[in-house]
């Protein structure tokens, strides 16, 4: 009987206790949300806070389910909705302790003007779950508050940084880390400067390859309040402001870069008391505490689940049987990236915009700009730290010296920037920060300290772009467009692996894939619609990427004649198999699904037009990353010209018109008109309202 009572206690004191919610009383009179003929919200108000508020309320009409759980996570609640799988999440929160930082760190951080905009975009939230409680994913969840929004911020930065695979590699005993590098991303970013443009403009693209669903996907508005705010660009669920788009005066690009933003240390472990590490021959503390997990069993139950985390000088720890370790990463030490971009989103030229990017809030991402002022830049960007040169930083450092434990970052002009360049153009294809425009005028890396970590390698995106990029002359805006959406890899080229075997086999030697060698030897590298070639070369390729993974073989290697075979005779067993013929071309093999959506998709890994697939059904693939928000600007009197497209839609709800309407556009490259001006919207907009009508 008492264990009859106490397993009753148990499961009461498990069951998700539910919370009211309240009206936020927002004066949404000064809210008006107009949808375009493609359902993008173009979002007006009287102040940056009200316009923030009709920001949550129309993407909250959009993706409820996405932008709730990165607020779960912030909150560390992914593990009560998600089981087991979200229970994971939680515990990075805890360890990471991003809502202990924003909340020590909130009121220090951000300017008075800002918190009303946080509270804005939360009061939207809150008022949106109150208003459909049957879309909240967890009732107590909510009401959210700006310093939860702020915690949810520094965990995506964190990610970013590499601390999500920092901690994996310690949980998974291998501490030798996954250089960024080689992991699948990408994004590209052209400026051109008015000089080598036919037209006189400067040009802008705006061509992020981020995955296609998920909550780092992208979505489109236009901000606009009578306070000086006016932008159209692309932001993250949950995210507040845009993070990359442009304004009357100017605009900027993203892309992902890879320097040594975290180190990775590890301890010496007293032998005789495990709660001690020695640093500089000095037994230190380490500090340990519980965190408890809950994990959802059923609708109404969640487990409580401890674990433990320790914490030194050095940054959170982990003890695992391998040893103990720290990271240690610009993350988690400011938090302030949410407000400079929304400085940057209301900056009215290059000073304006540079004093932003100056405050060193944003942790990471190459950044190239233009503007209407004759105005191309390039920087970078991230928190670097000032370390001791010695010690090998891109491996593990020694937890043993305060030597190795930075305490500073280097400064905003410290990092590798280029203005203006004589060669008239500034691009970023993820690949080295010292090849981003003419030859000549390209930085130097000895200039800049080696701890910093910066790559110096090109990648077949970069390469290419190079081939197709005059040295000299003039461009034509038809040319600019072109040149963004090229197919084809470069003469010479750059994957990490060596694939040059693939094109130098004899077909005599091997009559029995003769017709696949020919193909490969006869494709001319564009990876379009059409080409057998391509869906060859891209079954080859994720092939051996996931033999890779499977084995742990470094992909810095060259595929032997032996492996070329292997791959081109799986290829065709795979094609036979699945398709019936020995040769698909790659619309056949490679789709573009939503819904009930199919469409024959173009693009491979690394070339500009970036996709990657995963598989789907019946041996095809179906696009998971890449090309995914465009955005291409031209800069020149009065307000920017714009077009846009996004991959599937604005909405994520299948039963909006807008869930899939803008793919076909995005499969045959015509971008959508966009425009900064409100009059020109309010007249062709197809529905205009204020939240909660």
């Amino acid at each position: 009987m008492q264990k009859l009572i106490s397993l009753s206690l148990l499961l009461v004191l498990l069951v998700s206790c539910q919370r009211v919610l309240k009206p936020s009383g927002w004066d949404t009179t000064q809210v008006e949300i107009a949808r375009d003929e493609y359902g993008v919200p173009h979002i007006f108000g009287k102040r940056d806070a009200d316009v923030a508020y009709g920001l949550a309320w129309a993407h909250a009409e959009d993706d409820f389910e996405t932008i709730q759980k990165t607020v779960l996570a912030g909150k560390g609640l992914v593990g009560r909705v998600f089981g087991e799988q979200g229970a994971g999440v939680d515990f990075f929160v805890h360890l990471l302790e991003t809502k202990k930082i924003a909340n020590e760190k909130y009121e220090e951080t951000f300017s008075p003007e800002f918190k009303k905009v946080l509270e804005g975009y939360a009061a939207g939230l809150n008022d949106y779950a109150l208003a459909h409680p049957e879309e909240v994913l967890y009732q107590p969840a909510f009401p959210i508050n700006p310093k939860e929004i702020a915690s949810a911020y520094i965990l995506s930065l964190a990610q970013m940084s590499g601390a999500d695979r920092a901690v994996q590699a310690i949980v998974n005993g291998n501490v030798d880390l996954i250089p960024e590098d080689t992991l699948p991303k990408g994004s590209n970013a052209i400026a051109i400067h008015s000089s080598r443009t036919d037209s006189g403009e400067t040009f802008l693209a705006i061509n992020s390859h981020q995955p296609l669903e998920g909550p780092v996907a992208w979505y489109e508005a236009h901000l606009q309040s009578e306070e000086g705010w006016n932008i159209l660009g692309g932001l993250f669920p949950g995210g507040a402001m845009i993070f990359h788009g442009a304004n009357e005066h100017l605009g900027w690009a993203h892309t992902v870069n890879s320097p040594d933003f975290l180190d990775l240390y590890q301890l010496e472990i007293n032998p005789e008391d495990d709660d001690e590490y020695r640093v500089d021959g000095e037994w230190l503390e380490l500090e340990e505490r519980i965190v408890w997990l809950k994990v959802r069993l059923w609708d109404l139950i969640t487990l409580p689940v401890p674990k433990k985390v320790w914490k030194s000088i050095y940054g959170p720890t982990l003890v695992t049987e391998q040893g103990a370790f720290a990271i240690r990463l610009g993350a988690l030490e400011r938090i302030g990236a949410p407000e400079q971009w929304w400085r940057m989103n209301k900056a009215r030229n290059f000073s304006e915009w540079k004093a932003a990017m100056s405050t060193m809030q944003l942790t990471n991402f190459n950044t190239v700009y233009a503007d209407k002022y004759d105005t191309i830049f390039y920087v970078s960007n991230g928190l670097l730290p000032k370390r001791t040169p010695g010690f090998d930083y891109l491996g593990t450092v020694p937890g043993t010296t305060k030597k190795t434990l930075w305490t500073e970052f280097h400064d905003f002009a410290e990092l590798p920037q280029q203005v203006n360049p004589p060669s008239g153009y500034l691009f970023n294809t993820n690949h080295s920060p010292f090849k981003a425009t003419g030859f000549e005028d390209n930085l130097f890396p000895d200039d800049y300290p080696l701890e910093m970590g910066f790559d110096l390698r090109d990648n077949n995106r970069s390469l290419r772009f190079r081939e197709l990029m005059p040295d000299s002359g003039t461009i034509s805006w038809e040319q600019f467009e072109r040149i963004k959406y090229d197919q084809t890899l470069p003469a010479d080229l750059a994957f990490r692996t060596n694939m040059s075997s693939l094109f130098s086999l004899d077909s005599a030697r091997y009559p029995e894939i003769e017709k696949q060698i020919k193909v490969l030897k006869n494709w001319n590298k564009e990876a379009a619609v059409d080409s057998e070639g391509a869906a060859v070369f891209a079954f080859i390729y994720y092939y051996w990427w996931d033999e890779f993974a499977k084995t742990g073989r470094s992909f810095e290697t060259v595929l032997s004649e032996k492996e070329a075979v292997q791959g081109i005779q799986a290829a065709k067993l795979h094609f036979e198999t699945h398709f019936g013929k020995e040769l698909v071309t790659l619309g056949e093999y490679q789709k573009l699904v939503r819904g009930d959506k199919v469409l024959p998709l173009w693009g491979i890994d690394d070339v500009l037009t970036t996709i990657r697939s995963t598989p789907w059904e019946n041996g095809r693939r179906k696009a998971a990353q890449g090309e995914s928000y465009i955005l291409m600007v031209k800069f020149g009197e009065g307000l920017p010209v714009m077009e846009s497209i996004n991959v599937y839609g604005s909405s994520n709800r299948p039963e909006s018109p807008h869930y899939a309407d803008q793919m076909e556009r995005f499969v045959n490259r015509e971008l959508k008109p966009m425009t900064l001006d409100k009059a020109e919207v309010l007249k062709t907009a197809k529905r205009v309202y204020r939240p909660g009508e």
